[in-house]
């Protein structure tokens, strides 16, 4: 039987809203992801190198199994990008409410790279998903508010898409929703049906 293990740093990776297959298991693999640091190569390859790994973390942390057991190891990475500037989580407060201030009124890139290893039949397969958004102005009473939930902790952005939208934050997006929460479901799903596990139906957070 194939199962997966997402290694992730993110507790809200570890949702079970987000889990895209069953039976499953979720790993912390030890890879700090909160700041960027690339200097050369493209956002795109900065975030699949971190999703691969992760992943290749996650290989020392895969639970004991049995003969008919198959493990995947699922990686993920999400970096925003403003202009050139590539924006990862925040420190504290004062960075978070810097960074949704920098957003606002403008439009970023969200790239999330995604790994998935084989270990037993050495195989990987990465990809990169990338989608717009579009963020209005946010009054500072209501950036106050939000700063003051601490939902804003471990989020590449200082942000999560589902929740700020019901909040009514003025976001527009184009792309896979689920690729600005930090697990791309619509390419992570055919992929997973390819390498024999069928995902149920799930949404995310970042």
């Amino acid at each position: 039987m194939t199962q997966l293990l997402l290694a992730s740093s993110s507790p809200d990776a570890d949702a079970s809203s987000k889990r895209p297959a069953s039976p499953f298991e979720a790993s912390h693999p030890g890879i700090d992801d909160g700041a960027p640091r690339a200097r050369r190569g493209l956002p795109e390859q900065w975030v699949a190198s971190l999703a691969f790994l992760k992943a290749a973390a996650g290989i020392d942390v895969l639970p004991a199994s049995s003969p008919d057991e198959h493990w995947l190891i699922l990686g993920a990475d999400t970096l925003v990008v403003q202009d050139g500037q590539l924006i990862g989580q925040p420190r504290d407060a004062d960075h978070a409410r810097q960074t949704i201030l920098t957003l606002a009124e403008a439009s970023h890139q969200v790239h999330t790279g995604v790994a998935v290893l084989d270990p037993r039949k050495g195989h990987r397969h990465i990809f990169v998903d990338t989608a717009e958004v579009t963020v209005g102005r946010i009054p500072d009473t209501e950036i106050d508010a939000y700063l003051d939930t601490g939902l804003w902790k471990g989020k590449a952005g200082a942000y999560n898409l589902y929740e700020r939208l019901d909040a009514g934050w003025p976001i527009t997006f184009t792309g896979d929703p689920t690729t600005i929460v930090g697990l791309p479901m619509q390419r992570l799903t055919v992929l997973l049906a390819r390498l024999g596990i069928t995902p149920a139906q799930t949404t995310g957070a970042r």
